[in-house]
């Protein structure tokens, strides 16, 4: 190959085409807008579902830039398998908003800071490093083909970080049972005492008609007529003043 071939194929090489940009740009603001989310969100479970989209975002970019094993694990592994435990031990636990509010184990906030902002500071520095020196290590994980190289390097050369990873997804699983646990220090109570304690407060046993039903006038201030042909004072919100049908029959009269 000449020179001139070698410098043309090492330039198309390193050149975003605009597709790849249009993709990046539309997938990066989904994926950002997702983690924000995640921090954001007011339950357990909708921060799960934020942090799904983020991670399904970042497997279309990583099969965009042609690394198709790792976009397929960030579905299979990540987002199929882990997410999907999160929801599943959230929604059979239940989380109410009132209770995701309280800190489980005291101090959590001001070590989930810390690690983050430690994390932070790591992601920026790499992000530096590989901006200055470059990429290391994918020349020889490609040498191979890309899914044997990687196999080959993840199971020989970097075992223990794989295994230690591993063991943190678990320790991530127990602490969302953890986090998502609620203690119940009385008997669940059954369906007949639920009614019973309904129907003691003045409860009925079905809805209240809507004003102006079988009244003279369909209005939102005219009380619903009762069977007995009474108003139903409580069809009527208490901040309108209501008409009485009666005295409506007499003006027409």
């Amino acid at each position: 190959m000449t020179p001139e071939l070698l410098a043309a194929a090492t330039d198309a090489a390193t050149r975003t085409s605009t597709s790849e940009a249009v993709v990046f740009w539309i997938l990066g603001a989904v994926a950002v807008l997702g983690a924000i989310g995640v921090v954001a969100a007011p339950k357990a479970v909708y921060s799960a579902v934020f942090l799904a989209s983020t991670m399904i975002a970042l497997a279309v970019l990583y099969v965009a830039q042609d690394a198709l094993f790792l976009g397929v694990v960030q579905v299979v592994v990540y987002t199929g398998a882990v997410m999907m435990l999160f929801l599943f031990v959230l929604m059979l636990i239940g989380v109410d908003l009132t209770e995701s509010l309280v800190e489980t184990l005291r101090g959590q906030r001001v070590a989930a800071l810390i690690a983050g902002l430690g994390f932070g500071i790591l992601l920026i520095g790499g992000i530096g490093n590989v901006s200055a020196v470059g990429f290391t290590g994918l020349a020889q994980a490609n040498s191979a083909g890309n899914v044997q190289g990687l196999a080959a390097l993840i199971f020989t050369r970097y075992l223990w970080a794989f295994e230690l990873t591993s063991a943190l997804l678990i320790t991530a699983a127990l602490g969302a049972m953890v986090l998502a646990h609620r203690e119940r220090f009385e008997r669940r109570k059954t369906q007949r005492e639920l009614a019973i304690e309904r129907f003691q407060a003045g409860g009925r046993p079905t809805p209240l008609p809507n004003p102006g039903v079988y009244a003279r006038h369909n209005a939102v201030d005219i009380p619903a007529r009762l069977p007995d042909g009474s108003d139903a004072v409580l069809s009527v919100s208490a901040i309108l003043p209501q008409r009485s049908v009666a005295a409506d029959a007499e003006r027409e009269r």
